[in-house]
Formats: C-alpha cells, structure tokens, sequence
C-alpha cells in the first residue's frame, strides 16, 4: 500500500475514533433531557386529564424559555475548546466560568419574569379553565429551577470543550434517576399532587448542577483558574451568544409556523405532523451528537493552529452526516410498520402520516449534512453567519409553508417545505465551509 494511502486510512481512523468516542455518551446525555418530561408526564398523568394538560402546557412554556439559551452550551463548547487546543487549560476553564455566571445571571432574569406572569402565560397558550391552576403552579414552581438548567447547558459546554461528553452523559442518567424517584415520592408519598412534580424535577436539576460544579471548580483548582466572576469575561460570553441566540430562534420559528400551518390543514393534520415531529426531534439527537463531537474537535483544531487537521475532521464528519443520514432515512422507511401503530390507530392519521413520512426519510441525509456543518462552524466561532443563514432559511421557508393550505398538497406538501428548508440550510451552510472563511485560528477568534 502506497505510504500516501497508508496515511490517509490512519487520518480517517483516527477522526473515526474521536467521533464516536465524543458522539456516543453526547447522543445518550442527549436522549436523557427528554425523559424528565416523560416521567413527569408518566406521573401525573394518573392524578387525573387536567393535571396532564396543565403540565403539558407548563412544560410547553418551561422549553420554549430554557431552550433559547442553548446558545450557553454551544458557545462556551467552541471558546473552551480553542483553549484546549491551544494548550491553555487554565484560560479554558476560566472561560468556562465565565459561561456559567452569565448562565446564574440569564435564569435568575427568567425567574424574575416567569414568577409574576405565570397565570398570563398560561392563558395565553390556550389552557382550559380546569388545566390553568395546574399549568400555573407547576409553571411557578418549576420555574425555580431555571437557573440550574442554564448553569447546566453551560457546564455541559465547558466539558465538551474540555473533550469529555461521558460526564455530562453520567449527570443525565442520575438526574433522571432522582427525578424519577422525587416525583413518585413527593407526588403520592407526600401528597403533594403536580406541585409535587415540579419541586422533584427543580431538586433533580439543582443536584445535576451541583455535580457540573463539583468537577469544573476541581479542574479550576487544579489548573489555577480564577472562579470569581469576570465582567469582561461575562460580557464577551453574552457578546458571542447573540448570533446564536437568533439562529435558534429563527429556527424555533420555522418550526412554530409548520406546527401552526399543520393546525389549519386539520385535526387530522395537526395529529399526523405532531406524530411526525416526534420521530424528527428522535433523530435529530442521533445527528446533533455528532455535531457536538465536530464543535469539541474543531474548537481544539484551531485553537491549535492546525488547519488541515480541521479540514480532514470537517470533511470526515461531512461523511458522517451523510452515511448516518441515510441508515435513518432507510430505518424509517423499512421499519413504518412497526412503529406508526404505536402512536396511533387512526386510519385516517396513519394514511395522511405515510406520504409524508417518507418526505422526511428522503430528508435523512440531507439532515445529517446541516448537522454536521452546523456543528462545524459553531465549534469555529463562525456564529454570525449562522444568524444571517437562519434568517434567509426563514424567509425562504415561511412564505412557501404559509401557502400550502392555499395551494392545497396537506401534510405531505408542508413537509416538501421542511425539506426545502433544510436544502437551503444545507446549501448557505456547505457555501460557507467551501470558502473557507471559517477557518480562523488562535486561542480567541
């Protein structure tokens, strides 16, 4: 085997080897989030139908609030890693802090806001009379646990950054566990109903974010690092989090208009797509893990001046979302049979949700492009035009969806829609890659 050949298959091998070794324990500390809800919902469920829907619509609200600052992860993911690459652990871990404190300082906002307007939230997201004293008080309490679920996403930043993604997976599997248990125990030993749900999910999220401390003040101590807060420090944290912050919310957006676009097709619609847009969020953690991996790699890669070792680990991970793309796309196709019954028996659902369905299996690939790329330029920094990309996916996306129910098409149009959105997405974002503007080296961008 020619010497160049021999290289080339180490190269791969060893990008292989960093992607799954982050990946794996990211998709699982990915899929945990999730399950809070679904316990709590598991819980309450059997104290009755109007404690479900006030949980249902509080929880609605606490996930739009909480994941908007995403950004406190994927930002301090991409400086940390610089840092790391540039083999400054000291300055890596002080910026860590500085995440962290800004993420204290945006919860406490939250609950400033949340606690007073807490019965008009609820009422304006629709809550039936029944179900409003119990989104109320579950909103209020749960509320208060705000501030531990930022300090968390920013935690989770600083050890991706740090290249470990097993630790946030361990914190996910025991707060999970302890939610499960405070529920149960606080929801029926101690009577405490849905207010019970929500102190069990705050104490969980509280102890998730002790135990992120516990290991980032160890790595400061050991590493020197200051952990007092810096307000130049904070300042530049929330200065590099407000591109991100308008690219999720664009594409919370999009969102949004399908899920309100799908509600105008019909109850029949609204049910197919709701279906649809839970097997979309399952895989989207598949890809999103291996966009993490790529935030972590190619934050070290630059901040260690290696440009080549950043284009071999992008173009790698392009394989990636491509090769994961299609294995989901074919999984959904093949496997329909199997798991359209378990969400619904409705004939008329299960016939609007197949065409459309395999819209999104056609998509799979695609996905695991934008994912990917995505992915890379965060851990690049490149964040602004993250922003402006998302903002010209929503004005191509948002006219074209908002005239299927004009043109007719149902479902299944809506979601050659979603497919157009992510094209366009895909496109602005391989633009952005072949150009090479991302590339930016240093400990700082």
């Amino acid at each position: 085997m020619p010497q160049a050949t021999a290289t080339s298959h180490s190269s791969r091998r060893r990008h292989d080897r960093e992607i799954v070794a982050l990946a794996l324990p990211a998709f699982g500390a990915l899929v945990a989030e999730p399950l809070f809800v679904m316990v709590d919902s598991a819980i309450v469920g059997h104290l009755g139908t109007p404690q479900l829907a006030g949980l249902g619509v509080a929880a609605a609200l606490l996930t739009t609030a909480v994941s908007i600052f995403v950004f406190l992860a994927y930002a301090t993911t991409a400086a940390v890693a610089r840092r790391v690459g540039a083999g400054d652990l000291a300055s890596a871990i002080r910026q860590g802090m500085d995440g962290i404190w800004l993420a204290l300082l945006l919860g406490i906002a939250v609950i400033a806001v949340a606690l007073p307007s807490a019965p008009w939230l609820v009422d304006a997201f629709g809550a039936s009379d029944t179900a409003a004293p119990y989104a109320t008080t579950y909103l209020r309490i749960s509320s208060l646990g705000i501030p531990a679920m930022l300090i968390v996403m920013a935690a989770t930043g600083v050890l991706r950054g740090l290249q470990d993604t097993k630790t946030p997976l361990y914190v996910a599997i025991g707060g999970f566990a302890v939610n499960g248990a405070l529920n149960a125990g606080l929801v029926y030993g101690a009577g405490l109903g849905i207010a019970g749900s929500a102190w069990g999910t705050v104490i969980a999220q509280i102890g998730m974010a002790a135990a992120y401390l516990i290991v980032v003040v160890r790595g400061a101590c050991r590493h020197g690092a200051s952990l007092r807060p810096d307000a130049a420090g904070i300042r530049a944290s929330a200065q590099a989090g407000v591109p991100l912050l308008v690219r999720t919310v664009s594409l919370r957006a999009v969102l949004m208009i399908a899920t309100a676009v799908a509600a105008r097709l019909g109850d029949t619609d609204i049910a197919a797509h709701q279906i649809i847009l839970s097997l979309w969020t399952l895989m989207a953690f598949a890809l999103d893990a291996i966009a993490i991996a790529g935030q972590a790699i190619i934050g070290r890669y630059l901040g260690a001046n290696d440009t080549e070792g950043a284009r071999e680990t992008c173009r790698r991970m392009v394989q990636w979302g491509i090769a994961s793309g299609v294995a989901l796309g074919a999984l959904i196709v093949l496997a329909r049979p199997l798991f359209i019954p378990l969400f619904t028996g409705d004939q008329g659902v299960q016939s609007t949700l197949l065409p459309a369905l395999l819209v999104v299996a056609v998509c799979q690939p695609i996905a695991g492009v934008v994912f990917v790329l995505d992915g890379v330029l965060m851990g690049a920094g490149d964040g602004r035009y993250l922003a402006r990309a998302m903002l010209i996916t929503l004005a191509v996306f948002a006219p074209v969806a908002l005239l299927v129910p004009t043109y007719g098409g149902g479902l299944t149009a809506l979601w050659w829609a979603m497919a157009l959105m992510m094209t366009v997405r895909m496109m602005t974002l391989w633009l952005r890659t072949r150009s090479g503007k991302w590339i930016v080296t240093g400990a700082t961008r």
